[in-house]
C-alpha cells in the first residue's frame, strides 16, 4: 500500500467533520506554537482561550484539511492543485515552508487521536507532506520567496 493510501485509509472521520477536525488542528498548532498565530492575520487578536470556540478558526482549519484531501486523493499528480496554493502562500501569505512541517505534525497527532492513524500512517503522512513541501519549494524558488 502506498503512502497516499495509508493516510486515506484513516481519512473518513476527518472528512465526516472537517470543521471539528480543522478547528482541533489550528487550535493545537496555536497552543503548541503560539508564534504561528501571527501568520493568520484574522486570528491575531483572538485570545488563546477564545480560539477553541471560534467558528472562523474551525472554518479555516476545514479549508486546510479539504485542500490536504485534494492533494492526498491526487496521489502525487498534484501540480495543478499545488501550484496556485504554493503561489498564494509565497506571494500573498508569506508562509515559510517550515510551517507546513509543523502543521504536518499537528495533523498527525489529531488524526492519531480522532481517526486512529497508526504509526505507519503517521509516517506515510510525513512522507506525502515531504513531497508536497518539496514541490512547493520549487514554486517558492521560482517566485524568489525565501522560505
Amino acid at each position: 500500500m502506498d503512502d497516499f493510501e495509508k493516510v486515506l485509509k484513516f481519512w473518513g472521520p476527518v472528512e465526516a467533520d472537517y470543521n471539528a477536525h480543522g478547528g482541533l488542528v489550528l487550535n493545537r498548532l496555536f497552543m503548541e506554537r503560539p508564534e504561528t498565530q501571527q501568520l493568520f492575520p484574522k486570528f491575531v487578536g483572538i485570545a488563546p482561550g477564545d480560539l477553541a470556540g471560534n467558528a472562523a478558526v474551525s472554518a479555516h482549519g476545514a479549508t486546510v484539511l479539504k485542500k490536504l484531501a485534494e492533494l492526498l486523493k491526487a496521489k502525487g499528480d498534484h501540480a495543478a492543485i499545488l501550484k496556485p496554493m504554493a503561489t498564494s502562500h509565497a506571494t500573498k501569505h508569506k508562509i515559510p515552508l517550515a510551517n507546513f512541517e509543523l502543521m504536518t505534525e499537528i495533523i498527525a497527532k489529531v488524526m492519531e487521536e480522532k481517526a486512529g492513524l497508526d504509526a505507519a500512517g503517521q509516517q506515510a503522512l510525513r512522507n506525502v507532506m515531504a513531497v508536497i513541501i518539496a514541490d512547493m519549494d520549487v514554486t517558492y524558488k521560482e517566485l524568489g520567496f525565501k522560505a
